[in-house]
């Protein structure tokens, strides 16, 4: 598997000595943990959306961006979930890593410091060459859209 070096930083390393760095949680992991740095924790009610503090920022490689993606777990037994999933991370932003969560689910769930709230996966980008022309080429699909072969 490759590795590429990734530059990552506190904006308060006074305030993070709690906190751990984003990590793999097993040795073939696409994604990395990464934790909240919430001050107190926050009710998230049934279908509000909130952004997290992570208290990171990230130096990502030219040629790659990191996609903010949800911990299935907290999906499948919470109904909470990354809302733009996956949401990106542009090589050139220097902010802060934030997580939008949204709670999908009929109970309020309760967000920590220190809880593990999304992955971060780090992914190679591709920019697209737009030419302008008068007519695609035909497909055997052709225009079908959205459950045009059944289910």
């Amino acid at each position: 598997m490759e590795k590429k070096n990734v530059k990552i930083s506190w904006l308060h390393p006074d305030k993070s000595h709690d906190l751990s760095l984003p990590i793999y949680q097993s040795e073939l992991a696409a994604g990395m943990d990464v934790e909240s740095a919430i001050e107190k924790s926050y009710i998230l009610d049934p279908g509000e959306i909130h952004l997290f503090a992570t208290g990171l920022q990230i130096a990502i490689p030219n040629g790659y961006e990191i996609q903010v993606r949800p911990r299935s777990g907290l999906a499948v037994k919470h109904g909470v979930t990354v809302i733009n999933s996956p949401g990106t991370i542009d090589a050139d932003y220097r902010g802060e890593v934030q997580v939008a969560l949204i709670n999908l689910s009929q109970t309020a769930f309760t967000v920590n410091r220190g809880d593990r709230i999304a992955q971060l996966v780090l992914a190679p980008v591709v920019q697209a060459q737009l030419e302008l022309v008068k007519e695609l080429d035909e497909t055997g699909r052709g225009t079908g859209g959205f459950g045009h072969t059944g289910l």
